[in-house]
């Protein structure tokens, strides 16, 4: 077994694609993608922020300062709209980007005309700054507006604020930053480790079973004198070995990446975000992720071994990949906790717990469950692979 499996690595290590999906992929393209996503985002809410914006004004004759107010800013350009026209049609035709619509109410006298209610149009639907820009030039109109119906009234300091705000909550986070930082990306860290560890198994299990019958090695192999079993097992070891590799060089990249980035740009919650992690978790997660190789590993070498081609092998193992998404999206979802049945449930329950040991929260009698359904599951793929391998029929389709 150990010699087979010896075998398939070294073939591995000669592939230069397998290293680059495994080594180089990790190490500098993800961080460089997710880079070039967060500079993209930035540029694209600078570009929106400095973007000077088309507007049209109607009835602006009960609101003279307010329109005044537009005009001198430099971020804004009037232009104008005919009596009458269909407003609805004049945004959506992008003659303007928004138009304001001021009722003859307008006044700054709040107790004499009530609630003034403008009406803006606009194409929402894209990234645009037109709310944000107009909160604070009418923001400015209404606190003047509010604070002269407060002089009228006679009301002091301490009845102004009860007026606006008559009840306030005073919340008390009891959580710390940890537990906190933990709920927000503690869903997200699983569903990234286990695509790594799918990704990173696929090409493996692809060439181990499917590559061996397009380039005729399947029957040399067979006739070496190794116990069936004992092939099945050294191809097996190697796909998990690529698996979890590829996910720990992945996870250890962004960690790395993300540390030298945090130190660099003075973000400390990164720093210590990361530091507040107990090294026993860290190993528990490693831990916990062995099983779930395995039973990907199990399902990609049956796939691969039925397959004709290496081709149809990736058509096989495609759908895999919604699979796996299935369990990880429950785990996100509200009211679902590493509690009762839910420890049982597999992948889910692996998810739960790594999102649990990230917040610090984790109950670790818990892990008896996740360990116990996990390897259960893998070691009934592990044998049906076995059984899968020694039936000629498949072999040889």
């Amino acid at each position: 077994m150990w010699i087979v499996m010896l075998k398939e690595i070294k073939e591995l290590l000669r592939d230069r694609k397998t290293l680059f999906f495994m080594v180089a992929l990790p190490i500098l393209v993800f961080p460089l993608i997710i880079g070039l996503v967060m500079f993209m985002a930035g540029k694209a809410v600078d570009k929106a922020e400095s973007k000077v914006l088309d507007y049209a004004v109607v009835g602006a004759q009960f609101a003279p300062a307010l329109v005044e107010e537009l005009s001198a800013s430099d971020l804004f350009n009037q232009v104008a709209i005919e009596e009458g026209a269909d407003v609805t049609a004049f945004v959506k035709s992008e003659q303007a980007d928004f138009v304001l619509v001021i009722p003859e109410n307008f006044s700054d006298d709040a107790l004499a005309s009530g609630q003034i209610e403008l009406t803006l149009y606009l194409n929402d639907a894209g990234l645009n700054m037109v709310h944000r820009r107009l909160d604070k030039i009418v923001d400015t109109f209404a606190d003047a507006s509010q604070q002269k119906a407060f002089v009228t009234l006679g009301l002091n300091e301490s009845q102004q604020a009860a007026l606006v705000d008559p009840i306030v909550i005073t919340k008390v986070n009891v959580a710390d930053k940890r537990e906190n930082w933990g709920e927000k990306i503690g869903g997200m860290f699983p569903y990234l480790i286990f695509m790594l560890c799918l990704q990173g198994a696929m090409i493996p299990a692809t060439d181990l079973g499917a590559g061996e019958k397009e380039r005729g090695t399947l029957e040399t192999l067979l006739i070496s004198p190794i116990e069936r079993h004992k092939l099945v097992l050294g191809k097996f070891f190697t796909i998990a070995l690529a698996g979890a590799t590829s996910a720990l060089i992945t996870v250890t990249s962004i960690a790395i990446w993300g540390l030298v980035l945090g130190q660099s740009m003075a973000l400390e919650v990164v720093a210590e975000f990361m530091g507040a992690i107990n090294p026993i978790d860290f190993v528990l997660m490693f831990l916990m992720l062995v099983p779930i190789v395995a039973i990907f590993s199990a399902v990609l070498l049956s796939l691969s071994i039925y397959a004709r081609s290496f081709k149809e092998a990736q058509g096989y193992m495609t759908p895999l990949v919604f699979v796996v998404i299935v369990p990880v999206v429950l785990a996100m979802l509200p009211g679902v906790e590493l509690k009762g049945g839910w420890a049982w449930v597999p992948l889910t329950n692996v998810a739960l717990a790594i999102k649990e040991l990230i917040k610090g929260t984790m109950d670790y009698f818990q892990l008896f469950a996740i360990f116990s359904s996990t390897a259960a599951i893998a070691g009934v793929l592990l044998y049906f692979c076995v059984f899968w391998f020694n039936k000629e029929k498949v072999l040889f389709r």
